[in-house]
């Protein structure tokens, strides 16, 4: 995730628009909010998995 923000901390204004426009022709406008979609699910389930990593080894270190 840091590395997201250092990229995105590098790229200026025109590089970031530049990108979008290219990522909107190369899939199209209806594809994207299935992108979105499909990326929010993979976030939520990824956060809900190391959360629950997490509750694991804390019942673990208690016993």
């Amino acid at each position: 995730m840091q590395l997201l923000f250092v990229l995105l901390g590098m790229l200026g204004g025109w590089e970031i628009v530049a990108i979008l426009l290219v990522v909107l022709i190369i899939f199209g406008g209806k594809k994207i909010p299935e992108l979105m979609k499909g990326l929010g699910k993979g976030m939520k389930e990824f956060k809900k998995a190391t959360k629950d990593d997490d509750e694991d080894e804390n019942e673990t270190d208690k016993k």
